[in-house]
């Protein structure tokens, strides 16, 4: 069923945003508050070329009793040969994760690309310092898989018990991960207190970050200021608004 963009599609299109149809070939629960779902991509990965880099995003739109409504996913293991990927959606009460909790072979949905980039560390990064949460899971395995030989220290926020099980994509021989349980502050203070001790040199450091928009915003402060990382060191990105 095609959804009406209002103002923010007409903006889009003005910036040449393109739109493309997803179909849902399967759906899949990877916890009761994470499932992922396989479409085909509408001709978006051959559109998209050379530009399909790692936490590549798309806007998904649903309708949201007669009103538009969109929300942003990364894609999750595109092939650009068989035309396909998955998204994946970290649950919870909203339009997007009831779309999510339904979806079955043959519906579709309606994406718009625009906005979406990767710039590459350069130089590369000596170890990726990574902060996140279910929500920025997709994205953060996207960084991984693109960084294979690259060690990491990744603090990882967690909500419900059943987050323990998602899919980190790591490596125990390259990879640590520190969890961190959902509570007022903890991930920043958590973040604080250790990071500081992995960044030799701020020049040559490297910060990939995606949480809610005002730990995203504490923590892009902290790094800037108290750490002195220069802007290009550090990717942030607020993904969602705590209630």
């Amino acid at each position: 069923m095609a959804v009406g963009k209002g103002w923010e599609g007409v903006v889009l299109k003005l910036l040449r945003g393109k739109d493309f149809t997803f179909t849902v070939t399967g759906a899949e629960e990877v916890t009761e508050h994470f499932r992922r779902v396989h479409l085909s991509d509408g001709g978006l990965l051959a559109a998209a070329g050379a530009s399909l880099h790692p936490t590549m995003w798309v806007r998904l739109w649903f309708d949201n009793d007669g009103k538009p409504h969109q929300r942003a996913y990364t894609l999750v293991d595109p092939d650009p040969e068989a035309g396909t990927f998955a998204l994946e959606f970290a649950l919870h009460d909203g339009v997007a994760s009831d779309w999510a909790r339904r979806a079955a072979p043959g519906d579709t949905v309606e994406a718009t690309v625009q906005g979406t980039g990767f710039t590459p560390p350069a130089p590369e990064p000596e170890r990726l310092l990574v902060i996140g949460d279910p929500a920025s899971l997709p994205a953060i395995n996207s960084l991984l898989d693109a960084y294979p030989r690259t060690p990491a220290t990744i603090w990882f926020e967690t909500q419900h018990g059943s987050d323990e099980e998602l899919p980190l994509r790591v490596d125990p021989d390259r990879h640590e991960v520190r969890r961190v349980a959902r509570a007022d502050s903890a991930l920043v203070t958590e973040v604080k207190s250790q990071l500081p001790e992995l960044i030799a040199d701020p020049e040559s450091a490297y910060v990939w970050l995606a949480c809610d928009t005002a730990t995203t915003r504490t923590l892009t402060a902290y790094l800037r200021k108290d750490l002195a990382l220069p802007k290009q060191r550090v990717n942030a990105l607020g993904y969602w608004r705590a209630a």
